[in-house]
């Protein structure tokens, strides 16, 4: 027998090549005959200036295909994001799957009262204090305080996780100002973040087919300051999208080449991520899902398409709509990681998060952050060669009547086989009952939330660093009626 190797990855696919093909002409359809509501001067000018066909009645800009296609082919098609220590740095490309906690919460689950309540500066402190301990979750999230003022909570959601964390941080500018004292704060922990960006800034059009000023400002203003932007177009399946998927697919592509090509025009190779956050509308009860199949077959969708063009992607997958960390949670969050893996997303945002995409647990974070490592071990697949399978060795087990003694089990075990925090329950129930009693997966990530709140210390900035940043923010706080930043 000759000799061999093979790799065998398992993957995942939904649309044809034909079919993202034809999705992708029907966006640029919708872009050329129907066009994109654009109610900004700068962003007007630059489309105007390129050539589009604006209805200045109604700001609705005609953008052509060959400026669409010339957008995407000058966006990078990697995007390296730093992290404070340069020992976790990420690069979004190809099909590296890194993940993210949920963002943007406006609520917590009380972790005593297993309640929901609103979060507070304390509790993005927490999180973020959990995130830099668990290994399955390479970027921080910003979420937003109830605690501080509303016209400067963007600016908290980013201090605490660069304070706090050495990891690379999501966050999003929610005023027009806030997108200029957060690029100060990132200029504070890294001198320049346009050579070294630490952050990605996320901004979203406004389903069907529009931009707000805010949004498409603080496009234009990432693009300029060369920080990576992800583009999150959340059509709404039956709502503000079509009732079909391939329809709210065709909607969310012709939304974010739009941004693509409003990036590109204010600074040619900005850095830009093909992102987005359908939901499902039910309209048995009037709510946005995230938890439901057709949301997972959008994301599955729209990401295909993003790789089809060459563009790093992101996706919101691991979310439950259930209200508490159960069976609910589990089953919605486990099918959206496992498949977001498997599709090869680059950013998976979705670990922690409750209530359509409004809580995150801790508890969850810790649980969710086992089902990530259980994915990444399904992804990772399974070899072929001689070295992995040689015949003498069962000839050895044979005579032997195990395996387990071999050197050969002793060299591969760690390498094949997976093993979970003790969060996973695998012991034998004597073991279980006569260590801790009959706990649950909530009972164990709770305590182990505890341990790591305690226990873990997140690397500090240098003291300069730290002290000039929280000048900075202490400044801000003030000028907005804060009498001081209670972390």
């Amino acid at each position: 027998m000759s000799k061999f190797s093979y790799s065998n990855i398992p993957k995942i696919s939904f649309l044809s090549r034909e079919s993202i093909e034809e999705i992708v002409n029907i966006s640029f359809q919708l872009l050329e005959k129907i066009g994109i509501e654009v109610k900004f001067r700068d962003a007007l000018d630059l489309l105007r200036k390129a050539g589009c066909e604006i209805d200045e009645k109604r700001s609705r800009v005609k953008i052509c295909s060959d400026l669409v296609k010339e957008a995407v082919k000058s966006a990078p098609s990697s995007i390296k994001i730093y992290s404070r220590d340069g020992k976790h740095d990420i690069v979004l490309e190809g099909d590296n799957v890194y993940f993210r906690p949920g963002s943007a919460a406006i609520f917590i689950l009380d972790s005593e009262t297993m309640e929901i309540r609103d979060l507070l500066l304390k509790d993005s402190k927490d999180l973020v204090t959990v995130v830099d301990y668990l290994g399955n979750i390479q970027i921080q999230s910003g979420q937003i305080p109830k605690d501080v003022p509303e016209l400067i909570s963007d600016r908290f959601r980013l201090y605490i996780p660069l304070k706090y964390s050495v990891k690379p941080v999501f966050a999003a500018p929610l005023t027009f100002e806030g997108i200029h004292d957060m690029k100060k704060m990132l200029d504070i922990v890294v001198e320049d973040v346009s050579k070294r960006p630490i952050a990605i800034f996320g901004v979203c059009p406004s389903p069907p087919l529009k931009w707000s000023s805010l949004s498409i400002s603080n496009l234009i203003d990432c693009a300029r300051y060369n920080i990576p932007c992800e583009l999150i177009s959340m059509p709404q399946l039956a709502a503000t999208g079509p009732s079909t998927i391939v329809g709210c697919i065709a909607q969310h592509t012709a939304e974010t080449l739009s941004g693509i090509v409003i990036s590109q025009l204010a600074n040619k190779g900005a850095p830009v991520i093909y992102g987005g956050s359908p939901t499902a509308f039910d309209l048995k009860y009037g709510t946005a899902c995230l938890g439901a199949p057709e949301v997972t077959l959008m994301v599955m969708g729209y990401v295909e398409i993003g790789k089809y063009l060459g563009l790093p992607t992101h996706g919101y997958l691991g979310l439950s709509d259930s209200k508490v960390v159960d069976n609910q949670a589990g089953f919605e969050t486990g099918i959206g990681i496992l498949i977001g893996v498997l599709k090869g997303i680059n950013v998976i945002s979705g670990p922690g998060m409750l209530y359509f995409e409004t809580t995150q647990s801790l508890e969850k974070l810790v649980l969710d952050n086992e089902i990530c490592g259980y994915a990444y071990r399904v992804a990772r697949g399974a070899s072929i060669s001689e070295e992995i399978s040689p015949l003498e060795i069962f000839e050895e087990a044979v005579n032997r009547g195990v395996f387990i003694s071999l050197k050969h089990t002793l060299k591969w075990f760690r390498k094949e086989l997976y093993f979970p925090s003790e969060v996973i329950d695998r012991k034998p129930l004597k073991l279980l009952l006569r260590e801790k009693g009959k706990t649950n997966s909530l009972d164990r990530a709770r305590e182990t939330v505890n341990r790591i709140l305690k226990e873990h210390k997140p690397e500090p900035l240098p003291l300069d660093v730290e002290k000039d940043l929280n000048k900075f923010i202490n400044t801000i706080a003030k000028k907005h009626g804060m009498k001081e930043v209670p972390v």
